[in-house]
């Protein structure tokens, strides 16, 4: 069983042999006022160049940062694409207006959400160094807030205010005090008092970064042996689940219930530190310059390689190859090291065992909330903040306000995890969750895991800080089966008194099969209406993250069977299947009894499916299975904005289900579509 363990020196290395850094001073922000001009992002549905003009609204790290540009050769050279990529498809001259002085990007609302990618934040603050200039990012409402530490920990100035946006024109001369944080807009003669940091957050960006800080409580952290504490009975009935998960894992031990409020930030041991092969890099790099990178061994360190590794790209290959030499270097090995094929890391790791119920699990992935689905608080990092928490054994985490939404009623005919979550970001809009820490309720205890898995993953999507359901029978259920049943937390659960900011209930009656249409998750439909308009497609996929689990696929392939037994035989476009994991590969080969004896992977391939290996790769438009300009896919993966599955490509959204019935279809429909009728004892989960 997975545990926090104390640092754990190399051979040869003593505590002596490690400097003393707690009082350097060295770093912090340049005193300098910084100059530049106005890059304003208009949003061009808007007439820009009118009175109507807006600035662009929801600029994804996807749109900052393709995919393809996300890649480091070696450590040496590890920005030199992500700046040659900032902005390639939604600004292609952005570098060059930078470097002419352009240096103050004015964004809309909710800028930079979406992956915890941190070669944008350094891409973008590299492009204006290469220049002798500094950046400052301008925005809205509701920066994405992986984007916003990263911001902090590489030394990128960010500024929330809706006002200077608001005001913004091109060309507008701008200033901006690296001290007070104060902005001004001076060709409007206007000042303005951006949205507060925290005190710690404030503490880090003024002490010089992740680097300086993490130099400086190296040593102590190597001293400290880590310590899991829960809240007595008092403390814990008022505090959310995650709210006990984290006082539970606070490195401070003086702080008080009471210190534990939203936009507190505090030091939180982790469980669990993973990375894929593309943001484990940086995470060594950042690793390697805070110890020295021959001092300790990675601290909770898992790194799973399943963004990058079925590309047949050479640049790709040497990236893997970055965490694969760490891994030897420091005796990482399965379950912590997963090899190409082993899975997406978050099936992998849950279905090892490394996942747990009470966890705290920081991951250099923004679908880490998945691990919510298990009793454990799963946030997306980027990884910079990885890399300190290998070399430290805790990060620096900011305490978002809590939200509770509480499903009850009868599950609906054909309705699975992805329509629930589909329909709950349509709900929420614009706005998403603002944000917040999300507290998932199943009050008739009729979500399964899988189901849960593809909620709690999707909150990325829902830009909240995480979402958990707190662990239940249903939860012990899943770990009992996998032989688990020696858990090292206590059963953990919301208290009668926590306090949240909105309190909303889903009635599971009102929701029905889902699709969701470009450009955003939140853009969702009935999946009965969307049959009417007979939207075709080239291909349909079923995988990724959010929906590869055994269930998952089975789910699909009972849909599959029935229609083949009504005489639809084939499907009418290209069909591949991603498994979630290596292990769910191998099982799906194997006869199922509610199939009839046949296996998952035979009933796909009869109607013409396609089993692939499991990785990443098609959901954000990598390999051979990326969308091509023009073309259009129907799949049960998590995000579908604007280039996401490919370049030009058109994504959308649904559950296995629909996704298996569309493909014999050959336009987008749910299986009733198909004439099979709703049986629970045959259809359901």
């Amino acid at each position: 069983m997975h545990t926090i363990d104390p640092a754990h020196l190399k051979p040869g290395v003593t505590l002596d042999s490690i400097p003393d850094r707690a009082r350097d001073t060295a770093g912090g922000q340049p005193s300098t006022l910084i100059h530049g001009t106005a890059l304003v992002f208009w949003d061009p549905m808007s007439l820009p160049g009118t009175k109507f003009a807006k600035k662009l609204n929801a600029i994804d790290t996807d749109q900052i940062t393709p995919a393809a540009d996300c890649v480091s050769e070696s450590l040496e050279t590890l920005d030199e694409k992500w700046k040659a990529g900032s902005f390639r498809h939604l600004m292609p001259d952005f570098r060059a207006r930078v470097h002419r002085g352009e240096t103050f990007i004015i964004a809309g609302d909710r800028f930079a959400i979406g992956s915890s990618r941190e070669m944008s934040p350094a891409g973008l603050k590299g492009v204006a160094e290469e220049a002798g200039l500094e950046m400052v990012v301008v925005c809205g409402e509701n920066m994405g807030d992986i984007f916003r530490r990263n911001s902090f920990n590489l030394g990128l100035h960010v500024v929330q205010s809706p006002e200077a946006v608001a005001d913004a024109q091109n060309g507008d001369a701008f200033t901006f005090d690296p001290v007070t944080r104060q902005l001004t807009n001076v060709t409007q003669g206007k000042t303005y008092e951006p949205v507060p940091l925290s005190p710690k957050e404030e503490e880090i960006r003024r002490g010089g970064g992740i680097f300086v800080v993490g130099r400086r409580e190296f040593r102590a952290s190597v001293i400290t042996k880590p310590s899991v504490d829960w809240p007595d009975e008092d403390a814990a009935r008022g505090m959310t689940t995650t709210e006990q998960i984290i006082w539970a894992h606070r490195v401070d031990k003086e702080l008080k219930p009471r210190d534990l409020k939203p936009g507190t930030t505090l030091r939180v041991y982790a469980d669990l530190l993973p990375a894929s092969d593309g943001t484990a890099p940086f995470a060594i790099h950042t690793f390697n310059q805070i110890t020295g990178g021959r001092t300790i061994d990675p601290r909770q360190a898992a790194i799973a390689n399943d963004h990058f590794v079925f590309t047949g790209v050479e640049a790709d290959d040497k990236q893997t190859n970055i965490g694969r030499e760490f891994a030897r270097l420091h005796g990482i090995q399965k379950p912590y090291y997963a090899t190409p094929g082993d899975g997406i890391f978050h099936f992998y790791f849950p279905e090892q065992g490394l996942v747990t119920p009470g966890q705290f699990i920081p991951g250099a992935d923004s679908h880490s909330r998945a691990y919510g689905a298990y009793g454990a608080v799963g946030i997306g990092v980027g990884s910079t903040t990885l890399g300190f928490g290998w070399s430290t054994g805790y990060i620096y985490f900011t305490l978002a306000a809590a939200r509770r939404v509480l499903f009850r009623g009868r599950l609906q005919p054909w309705v699975g995890g992805k329509d629930i979550v589909l329909e709950l970001l349509r709900r929420w809009g614009a706005k998403q969750s603002q944000g917040m820490s999300v507290e998932l309720v199943d009050a008739d205890r009729q979500l399964p895991i899988a189901y849960r898995n593809t909620i709690a993953n999707m909150m990325a999507e829902a830009e909240a800080l995480n979402g958990i359901f707190a662990p239940d029978d249903v939860t012990y259920e899943w770990y009992r089966r996998k032989g688990i049943r020696d858990l090292p937390y206590p059963r953990v659960g919301p208290g009668s008194n926590a306090v949240y900011a909105i309190d909303e209930t889903i009635d599971l009656a009102d929701v029905r099969p889902m699709i969701a249409k470009p450009f955003s998750p939140g853009n969702a439909f009935p999946a009965e209406e969307v049959a009417r308009e007979h939207i075709s497609f080239d291909k349909a996929m079923i995988g990724s993250c959010t929906n590869g689990s055994y269930d998952d696929l089975l789910q699909a392939a009972l849909v599959l069977r029935a229609a083949r037994a009504q005489g639809v035989k084939k499907v009418e476009r290209e069909f591949a299947i991603f498994p979630g994991s290596g292990g769910v590969g191998r099982q799906i080969e194997t006869a199922d009894p509610r199939l009839g004896g046949e296996s998952i992977a035979e009933v796909f391939r009869s109607v013409g499916g396609q089993i692939r290996q499991s990785w990443c790769g098609p959901c954000f438009g990598q390999g051979p299975d990326a969308l091509s300009p023009g073309q259009r896919a129907i799949t049960s993966f998590n995000r579908n904005w604007q280039n996401r599955m490919g370049f030009g490509g058109e994504g959308y959204l649904a559950s296995p289900a629909v996704v298996a019935a569309s493909a014999l279809l050959g336009f987008m429909a749910p299986p009733s579509e198909l004439g099979l009728k709703w049986d629970p004892e045959t259809y359901g989960v």
